[in-house]
């Protein structure tokens, strides 16, 4: 089963939408929007880009980090090869 969207109100004239795994674990929550028109986009928007979209990490090298996090300059950034898409 795949996550929902779920548009509710916050306040009388501010909209957000967050999305919801399947064991309702919440995984994202929207900035607000004036219309549930523009939430609907930034549904639409979501949807279109987020299994594209390439994983950046910005992230904080620590101590006894990981072979490969070691050459990582705080502040760069990089595209994480563990999370790229195939």
């Amino acid at each position: 089963m795949a996550g929902i969207f779920e548009i509710a109100e916050a306040g009388e004239k501010a909209y957000f939408f967050k999305l919801t795994a399947p064991d309702g674990t919440v995984v994202a929550v929207s900035p607000l929007f004036n219309t549930i028109k523009a939430a609907a986009a930034g549904i639409t928007a979501v949807r279109e880009n987020a299994a594209t979209g390439l994983v950046v990490d910005k992230s904080r090298p620590r101590k006894n980090a990981p072979a490969g996090r070691e050459a990582t300059r705080p502040g760069s950034t990089r595209t994480s090869p563990r999370l790229a898409p195939r």
